[in-house]
């Protein structure tokens, strides 16, 4: 079950924010800077758990930048399962060079 959603500023929109809610799951997405209010707001997120995002974001493109950023799939089974070894492969990559 997803409990939260961790997002950059791109994605601060209060419809976005209202419908996580109306799901269950608590929004983790930092205030574009508009108002006062709006530092009160992103001083209250649980840093711990946004900067899990920037951590998943850094992962991420380590994978691209090593293995590239395509997959030649087309079927979403065989997409994801290219995407999951690809993971795979950087692990076993990471834990040689140690």
């Amino acid at each position: 079950d997803l409990r939260s959603l961790a997002a950059d500023k791109g994605y601060d929109k209060q419809s976005l924010r209202e419908s996580l809610r109306d799901l269950g799951i608590r929004p983790l997405i930092k205030h574009r800077i508009f108002a006062p209010s709006d530092h009160a707001h992103n001083a209250r997120i649980d840093e711990q758990r946004y900067n899990q995002r920037s951590m998943t974001e850094t992962v991420n493109s380590a994978v691209k930048r090593s293995l590239g950023f395509a997959v030649r799939a087309r079927s979403w089974f065989r997409e994801f399962r290219e995407i999951a070894l690809m993971c795979v492969v950087y692990n076993i990559k990471r834990a040689v060079k140690q």
